[in-house]
């Protein structure tokens, strides 16, 4: 005989109180730093070295959970019970899609019983300023 297993948590009754959540996601660190509305109060953070200390494991996808969850009993002290989400990669003339800790983040907030509201992207997008390194032909490897 199976275990079912136990339900999500309901979503939060009585009011809203919104924050963001920037997510920067690279392939050697993920960072989360918790913000009001306006952006201007940092309300919590952390990064993959504050969790683990091995340097290989600071873009997991396990150790962007555990950010994640610590982040989301934070703010839940606090009284805040939605977040918007904000996913960074690194941008420019670098890689733009966002490492391997960025959807197991997102994940964990709504695992954690946040309500989740808009998720957009923020990766910065390089409108013809500086050359890409590497010359015409490209790094050859």
């Amino acid at each position: 005989m199976s275990e079912n297993p136990p339900a999500p948590a309901p979503p939060p009754q009585g009011p809203i109180k919104w924050a963001i959540a920037h997510i920067y996601a690279s392939f050697n660190n993920t960072i989360i730093t918790i913000t009001d509305l306006t952006g201007a109060e940092t309300l919590a953070k952390s990064s993959g070295g504050m969790v683990t200390k091995t340097q290989r494991d600071e873009s997991s996808p396990y150790i962007a959970m555990q950010m994640a969850a610590q982040l989301a009993e934070q703010l839940k002290e606090k009284g805040f019970t939605a977040v918007h989400i904000r996913v960074r990669a690194p941008g420019g003339h670098h890689q733009r899609s966002p490492g391997p800790g960025a959807q197991a983040a997102i994940r964990a907030f709504a695992r954690a019983g946040l309500r989740i509201g808009r998720i957009e992207d923020a990766t910065p997008m390089p409108h013809d300023g500086t050359k890409p390194p590497g010359g015409r032909r490209g790094r050859r490897v």
